[in-house]
């Protein structure tokens, strides 16, 4: 069973797309529709929707068939509507780990993406993209076809990409482009002036894929706090950091089963393009060190960060980070007082797994096996529970810990939320199933308690 569980959160880093079944992302609480048939997808990452509800089937009866038969020619028309929808355009603005990870993971969610990538800001160029992406040390080779169309535009997979290059935002072509959202996934523009010059470019909203500075910044972690997305609060959104990705979750489960009094957290973390391959010049000193002969110790926001989305939390939880010479998986260590007293591990790790199975299918795991880090690499979930490390100490101290791919398992977090921006922008229907072609949804749309259009919870 935890086999499966773990196999299930693994994709191919390569672009294969796994088969693993889950729902499209959650869309927000504010155009949530009625109660209506989910199709679930096979795209690896996507987060299941919360409070799934399936149809239950039942055999066609002849008002059934006489009701379709009528309905036929608007199904046809509202099949062709749906196939000229526009999808988001979008553009990627630097082009390291996050954002060739985040291309990747999008492409491996198909056709179904409510985005289109149309453009990338790269220093590197054509050449330099091209090859980046299709070689990556740790992804391995990238299963699709990657070419150079001319001096400004490469191709994935017959999609044309514009390649532009320009260090300020504000003189990028992104209204000439017509770009929707940016990726913003340099680490450099993370406030409001800086993200804001992709708006005075001519982009209509920016993702920041790190913690942003300010607090007119929403953040969002999927699987925390998506469900409060507000499309018009803010022009610039912030995705959190890769720990606190990993850590808000599992967070919110043991918050919400035991209490939180009070905690730390130690993220064992693999070393970044920030740090410096040999010792040379850094603001941060102990980031100056070679990152690949030394444990770096330094500071992180991530547990604070998590009272961003999880806000009884605020002043509640810290940490700190130690770099560690491995490129890739880290792992947080989470040691907490609980308001519940005489806990077991047990239920710990019970709660966990229902919460797998359940609200937070597609963002946690649960793994009862003996496996390291490298295990985990291309993992699609945000944290797995290494149930085995569970530990409790006297009556309401409670030791965690949990894995996660911090490049590959945050950018299917990017992904999802930019599908929640999506699926929320002006003009997008409510329920993106409701021009399905299906007269069926059509009439349950205003019948939902028709026989034929009763849902249940799964």
């Amino acid at each position: 069973m935890a086999a499966a569980t773990l196999s299930s959160s693994i994709s191919s880093c390569s672009g294969l797309r796994a088969q693993a079944k889950a729902a499209t992302p959650t869309k927000a609480r504010r155009v949530a529709a009625a109660p209506s048939r989910h199709v679930l997808g096979g795209f690896s990452g996507l987060k299941a929707v919360r409070n799934n509800v399936l149809l239950v089937q039942k055999r066609p009866t002849d008002e059934d068939r006489l009701f379709a038969q009528a309905a036929a020619p608007q199904a046809s028309s509202s099949a062709g509507k749906q196939e000229t929808t526009m999808k988001l355009r979008v553009a990627i603005n630097g082009f390291g780990r996050i954002g060739r990870n985040f291309l990747r993971c999008w492409h491996g969610r198909g056709d179904d993406s409510p985005l289109e990538v149309i453009a990338i800001n790269d220093s590197g160029g054509v050449k330099q993209a091209t090859h980046l992406l299709k070689y990556d040390s740790m992804l391995g080779t990238f299963n699709a076809n990657v070419g150079i169309i001319d001096e400004k535009t490469i191709s994935v997979d017959g999609k044309p990409i514009t390649i532009v290059s320009n260090r300020d935002p504000a003189q990028l072509p992104w209204a000439e482009l017509g770009i929707d959202l940016v990726i913003e996934g340099t680490g450099v523009f993370v406030d409001g002036p800086g993200a804001g010059k992709h708006l005075q470019a001519g982009a209509k909203k920016v993702l920041i894929t790190a913690p942003a500075k300010g607090a007119e910044i929403p953040t969002y972690v999927v699987g925390v706090n998506e469900d409060q997305y507000d499309h018009d609060a803010s022009a610039i959104i912030s995705n959190a950091s890769c720990t606190t990705n990993c850590l808000a979750p599992f967070v919110k489960v043991l918050d919400e089963e035991f209490g939180i009094v009070k905690g730390t957290m130690t993220t064992t973390h693999s070393y970044t393009g920030d740090q410096r391959l040999l010792d040379a010049s850094h603001r941060d000193l102990r980031r100056a060190r070679a990152a690949a002969l030394n444990i770096v110790p330094t500071t992180t926001g991530a547990a604070k960060a998590v009272a961003l989305v999880l806000p009884q939390l605020k002043g509640k939880l810290n940490g700190i980070a130690l770099r560690v010479p491995t490129p890739n998986v880290s792992v947080v260590d989470l040691v907490i007082n609980t308001e519940k007293k005489g806990i077991t591990a047990d239920q710990v790790n019970a709660a966990f797994r229902k919460a797998a199975e359940g609200p937070l299918n597609g963002v946690l795991a649960v793994s009862d096996l003996p496996l390291v880090s490298i295990d985990f690499r291309c993992s699609d979930v945000s944290s797995t529970i290494d149930s085995s490390l569970t530990m409790v100490m006297g009556d309401d101290m409670l030791k965690v810990v949990a894995w996660y791919d911090n490049e590959w398992g945050y950018s299917q977090r990017v992904v999802d939320l930019a599908h929640i921006v999506a699926n929320n922008w002006p003009g997008q229907k409510a329920d993106s199933e409701e021009e399905s072609g299906d007269p069926l949804d059509k009439y349950c749309a205003t019948n939902p308690e028709a026989d034929e259009c009763r849902v249940y919870d799964e």
